[in-house]
Parts: C-alpha cells; structure tokens; sequence
C-alpha cells in the first residue's frame, strides 16, 4: 500500500483514496490542477453520498422504493404529471401535506417512502413512521419526562411520513399527541398521511369533535389529495409470478 493511500485513510479522505487508485490504475494523465480538482470533487460526491444514506437509514422507510418504479397505470388513479410535480420537493419547501388514501394493497406505503426516499437525496430531513405505533410511543414518554423532547425531535423532520393513519379509533391521549405534532408543524414543515379510509370519515376516527377539527383543520386543507383504486398491488404481484 502506498504512502499516501494510508495518509489518505488515516485522514478519513476515502473518497479521494479511491479516485487516485482509480486514476494510478488506469494511469489517467491530468494537470496539477485536475488532478486536484478530481481528488476534491471525489471526496466531496463521496461525504453527499454518506450524508444522503444516512438520512434514508434514519428515516426508516417500509420500502426501498423509487419514484421510477412506481405504476402509473390508468386503473388505479395515480397521474404521473401529478407525482412528478410532487417528486421535485417544493411541497416540502412550502411545507404543504399530501393525502394518500385507497384500499388495503393499493400502493400506499410503497408511494410515500418513493417519496420519502427522493426527498432524502434531495437533501431533506424525513422520517417514516406507522401512525399507532408512532402515537403509542409517544405515550411511553411520558413517563419519563422525555415527551417534549421526542415531539420536538420529530416536529423538526423536514417532511414526516404517517402511514396507515385510522386503522382504529384514536384516544383521548393520542389525539391529543396528534394534535401536538401537527401544531408543532403547521405551516413550517410537509406532512404526508395515508389511509385506507377516505377523508370523510376521519372525523369519527379521531373522535372529539373539537380536537378533530383542530387536526383537520392543520392536516386537510389545501392538502394534496391522491385517491387511489385498483386491485391489490401485492396480489398482483404474487399473480405474475406464479404465472411466470
């Protein structure tokens, strides 16, 4: 191993190691001053592309999804024109919500971490959560003082992921929760919800009608909706492989 191969591990300099291995073994020929420029741009692409891995561990995706992967077809109601707007991230920027709803399979979950995942390329703070799992954690901390802060952890994210938001009614405490992180995040950060009940229905879900209405009234308006239909996205799926 070469001298400077090791100085270059001994600084942590990994992205310029493998450009100058890459250059020595293919025995590019640069100037002094691209050989410079190559070594920092290296080591620079190197440092963004630990920092976005980072951010896509932390936010703890269901799915390693990609927007490119996602199925547009006409059956189940998801415009391309509409997602690739989405995908650029200015919702976030003007801290805007989204609403996904559907049946059980439609393609939820896989959509928002899609989402989720070119948010966190793009350089945005995210966090993917199950809402009643998300909201009964909340509820352990407040046994040990550490409520405030967990809220203001999450109320920080740049964009928040609430998937399978309504899979049982809310109580008192975790509406109240609720009310707590979207007050925290009103008109300063994006939030994303899915369901697989429409929106006109939410109202009993969370309950009180004074607390449901302060939620929605944070959550709903101005929100961009997206109503998915179809089959099954993972029935099928299993379909076509037993087919091929």
């Amino acid at each position: 191993m070469s001298t400077l191969i090791v100085k270059f591990n001994e600084l942590k300099l990994f992205g310029m190691r493998e450009a100058w291995s890459a250059a020595v073994e293919t025995r590019v020929h640069c100037t002094n001053d691209e050989i410079v420029n190559l070594l920092v741009e290296a080591e620079w692409l190197h440092r963004q592309q630990r920092v976005q891995q980072r951010r896509i561990v932390h936010a703890k995706f269901r799915y390693q999804a990609l927007i490119a992967e996602l199925d547009f077809s006409a059956l189940r109601n998801l415009d391309k024109t509409q997602l690739t707007r989405l995908a650029d991230c200015s919702f976030i920027e003007r801290a805007e919500n989204i609403i996904i709803t559907g049946p059980t399979g439609a393609g939820k979950s896989y959509i928002v971490s899609a989402l989720g995942h070119h948010a966190c390329l793009k350089g945005y703070r995210v966090l993917y959560a199950n809402t009643n799992r998300l909201l009964a954690d909340l509820k352990t901390t407040k046994a040990d003082n550490s409520y405030p802060r967990a809220v203001a952890r999450i109320a920080k994210q740049q964009l928040l992921i609430l998937d399978d938001f309504g899979l049982q009614p809310l109580d008192g405490e975790a509406r109240l929760i609720l009310l707590d992180l979207l007050e925290d995040r009103h008109g300063r950060y994006a939030t994303i919800v899915t369901s697989q009940l429409p929106v006109s229905t939410w109202h009993e879900i969370i309950g009180d009608h004074t607390i449901a209405d302060a939620i929605l009234d944070r959550l709903v308006h101005t929100a961009h909706r997206i109503d998915l239909q179809g089959e099954s996205m993972r029935k099928k799926k299993s379909l076509t492989k037993k087919e091929g």
